[in-house]
């Protein structure tokens, strides 16, 4: 520790710089979102120890209050969102609502797969029960990777 606050005391841009940059290489390998406000906190601080030099405890302190700010305020300003907003052209799956596929294999139990543009998706079939091979349905929802169907009528 001692190493520690000498490198602190003898090097602040340097110290708080190599730690930006350790925050944000970890940031990039896991895509998190949580580190990339310290690493900008830290970045932040070593700016100011350059140019002021408040000292280790006024740059340990100004880390911890601007990582703070910054993490609540990229939370209340930048939401994680879990639903695309309607119409959102980024959002593949909604627009699979209302077409028309064919079930690849008969449906057991109300599962099955169905064939839609090209590709094969998980479905259940509203109501459950058995559906026969190349029936046509209809997809009226989606529930996580599954595709809730209805038999084309």
């Amino acid at each position: 520790m001692a190493a520690l606050t000498e490198l602190l005391a003898a090097q602040p841009f340097w110290f708080w710089g190599g730690l930006a940059v350790a925050l944000l290489a970890v940031e990039a390998a896991t895509g998190t979102g949580w580190l990339l406000w310290p690493a900008a906190s830290a970045g932040a601080v070593a700016l100011v120890a350059l140019v002021l030099d408040p000292g280790w405890t006024g740059q340990a302190v100004l880390f911890a209050l601007l990582t703070l700010v910054t993490t609540f305020g990229a939370r209340r300003f930048f939401p994680r969102g879990g639903a695309a907003a309607p119409g959102d052209i980024n959002d593949t799956t909604s627009r699979l609502i209302g077409q028309s596929a064919r079930s690849v294999a008969a449906f057991h139990h109300g599962e099955g797969r169905i064939a839609l543009d090209g590709k094969e998706w998980a479905a259940e079939l509203e109501g459950g029960g058995a559906l026969a091979a190349e029936a046509e349905v209809e997809v009226t929802g989606i529930r996580g990777a599954v595709l809730q169907v209805r038999r084309r009528r």
